[in-house]
């Protein structure tokens, strides 16, 4: 009879254990939405570009400028597939969230240091 007394405490000190790990571990991450407002990173690089290339004098400039352009174009894609990742979270666009609520993380600011030059 000891040993039943002892045994149903142990039981319920292992499944609450586990339900909190749950929790924490599994059910909480899966929780944080991050968004990404990918219109504004390209309008402020389109716009970056055709500031270079309006000032252009050069057709060196000019190709130093397309460069930087494919070079924006080969990190964005590369740049949102390693979002997720990183923050262990759903990556949405920021548009299609109706509003931000205290799970949401705006990550346009990481995304746009991560498509900047190295």
């Amino acid at each position: 009879m000891r040993t039943a007394l002892l045994q149903v405490p142990v039981a319920l000190l292992v499944v609450a254990a586990a339900l909190a790990a749950y929790d924490h571990f599994v059910i909480r991450p899966a929780q944080i939405v991050g968004v990404v407002d990918v219109g504004e990173v390209y309008r402020q690089k389109e716009a970056e570009f055709t500031l270079i290339l309006t000032k252009a004098g050069s057709d060196d400039e000019r190709q130093k400028a397309m460069v930087m352009a494919r070079a924006f174009a080969q990190r964005l894609p590369v740049a949102l597939e390693e979002l997720p990742r990183e923050c262990g979270c759903l990556v949405v666009l920021k548009s299609a969230v109706a509003g931000p609520t205290p799970r949401t993380l705006d990550l346009t600011a990481h995304l746009k240091r991560k498509v900047e030059a190295p």
